[in-house]
């Protein structure tokens, strides 16, 4: 009969596994963090459909930023 040993959690070497990220990626997040808060500012607030437009016009208002 032998034994066997189950490690129940995995070890994890955080000198090794740090996750580090360049000014490159955080550039382009954040450049695409603009650029899809410019669509829902823009392309909801001045969408035709009233239903689109009625729901993100109270939050838009309590910025300050003029819809019509």
């Amino acid at each position: 009969m032998t034994t066997q040993s189950i490690q129940t959690t995995p070890a994890i070497n955080t000198a090794a596994g740090s996750a580090t990220r360049s000014a490159a990626q955080t550039a382009a997040a954040a450049f695409a963090a603009i650029l899809f808060g410019s669509f829902l500012l823009y392309g909801v607030g001045f969408a035709q459909p009233q239903q689109i437009h009625d729901a993100a016009h109270d939050a838009r208002h309590s910025f300050a930023f003029p819809c019509h």
